[in-house]
């Protein structure tokens, strides 16, 4: 145990009249939306590697946080780690966490060492798992921040870096299913390249692409009913990756024919560095029938990186959430905070109060989004724009249509199209009464 978080208070639904800021105003975990109960909608997840490892440091300047477990060396202070951020879960009530290797566990001399080590502290978290109720919604493989990964993992010219970024990702799967964690991410952090004058790029989109078929065989082969998913990350460190959006990776899942066993989890952060807004994102994955988990988080518009904070615009998260709602929901994945304080931001209460505030920013955008739905006036204005393609001959056009036949069809009946308004500003206007 540890006195870190000793003052700071469990954080408890008070309603949206309550002045205590250490207090829920919108997210009632057992609050009925939709038919479920909203913490089994939202499915919350801290992630440990922000939170808890994160240092504070930026290209610019190191570490300023001080926190109990620092250095991050020794299996003592990951214990102590491990210790703090449960005691934290306890706090938020969240249902969930999601870990690299790397947050967890000190990097040992050798694999050997690492690996044991991740084993150990793994034993730990269990045990503080069942005391707790707290699951894990997903493990991953931190294959970014070592050296050896300067050129990637899978993608790497050197063939014992590739295997150790497979031994590396074996004994991380192996962690989620001892701790029953419901899916596994793969997140190229440094999978793609700085320059074309050294890199090979139908050899390196192979390797990723026999690389994500291993861990799909490996995935069967243990009997792990957990979704494996990609973290789609168009740049940053470099200014290319292969796994650019939702759109590349399902380009690059179909060409290994791995469409139907691989989903995506869709971060903020990410679609906004790719071009794209949040909820293009996940309505692009839904509509390829892709689609599995989201890291919500938000960029500094100003800035031209990845800035990981923590969501407060209620408006932008509701249209994320209504299209997860349009898509059924979560099955296996959900809400994780891929978020972290700004390094200014050095006390214990800044870690509880940035997470609380963003699960009530994330609540109250999802019931937002289900009242949304629920009207269904914005569908019905969808439908209606494409109504003209419900008719018999429309559909045979589109089915088994010929050029000639659409000639026929415009020349022989004398047909002029005429435009038809979008109704741009009237659907946000539409919107706004929800948001």
């Amino acid at each position: 145990m540890t006195d870190f978080f000793e003052h700071v208070p469990t954080i408890r639904y008070e309603g949206p009249e309550t002045d205590n800021e250490y207090a829920f105003r919108h997210y009632d975990p057992d609050e009925m939306v939709m038919g479920k109960r909203m913490e089994d909608n939202l499915r919350f997840a801290v992630a440990y590697w922000h939170t808890f490892a994160w240092e504070g440091g930026d290209p610019f300047g190191g570490k300023t946080f001080e926190r109990p477990w620092h250095p991050q060396d020794t299996m003592e202070n990951a214990k102590l780690k491990a210790d703090a951020a449960f005691e934290m879960f306890a706090r938020l009530g969240q249902p969930f966490f999601c870990f690299h290797d790397a947050d967890v566990r000190p990097e040992g001399d050798t694999f050997a060492e690492s690996k044991a080590r991740l084993e150990e502290i793994t034993d730990y978290i269990g045990l503080k798992m069942e005391a707790t109720g707290t699951r894990l919604l997903w493990g991953t493989a931190n294959l970014f921040s070592h050296r050896r990964f300067m050129a990637g993992a899978a993608t790497n010219p050197d063939p014992d870096v590739f295997a150790y970024a497979g031994a590396t990702v074996k004994s991380c799967i192996d962690a989620t299913v001892k701790l029953g964690g419901e899916n596994y991410v793969l997140w190229g952090g440094r999978e793609g390249y700085e320059t074309l004058l050294n890199t090979d790029l139908k050899r390196e989109r192979e390797q990723a692409g026999r690389f994500l078929s291993m861990v799909v065989d490996y995935k069967h082969r243990i009997g792990f009913k957990g979704a494996i998913m990609i973290e789609p990350k168009p740049q940053e460190p470099t200014k290319h990756q292969y796994d650019f959006d939702v759109a590349t990776v399902y380009g690059f899942l179909k060409d290994f024919g791995l469409e139907n066993e691989v989903k995506l989890n869709i971060e903020q952060g990410h679609a906004i560095l790719a071009g794209h807004t949040f909820e293009h994102e996940i309505a692009l994955a839904a509509s390829l029938g892709v689609f599995g988990s989201i890291d919500m988080n938000r960029n500094d518009y100003q800035s031209g990186w990845d800035t990981d904070q923590f969501p407060n615009m209620h408006p932008e998260v509701a249209l994320a959430y209504y299209e997860i709602l349009k898509a059924g929901g979560f099955t296996k994945g959900g809400t994780n905070f891929d978020a972290k304080v700004r390094r200014q931001s050095l006390d214990p209460e800044d870690l509880i109060l940035a997470h609380a505030g963003a699960m009530d920013t994330c609540a109250r955008a999802f019931k937002s989004a289900a009242a949304m739905l629920a009207d269904g006036s914005l569908e019905q204005l969808r439908s209606e724009r494409y109504a003209g393609w419900d008719s018999d001959d429309a559909q045979a056009m589109l089915k088994n249509g010929t050029l000639e036949a659409c000639d026929e069809r415009i020349v022989g009946q004398s047909i002029d199209p005429e435009p038809r308004s979008g109704r741009q500003e009237r659907l946000e206007n539409l919107v706004n009464r929800f948001v």
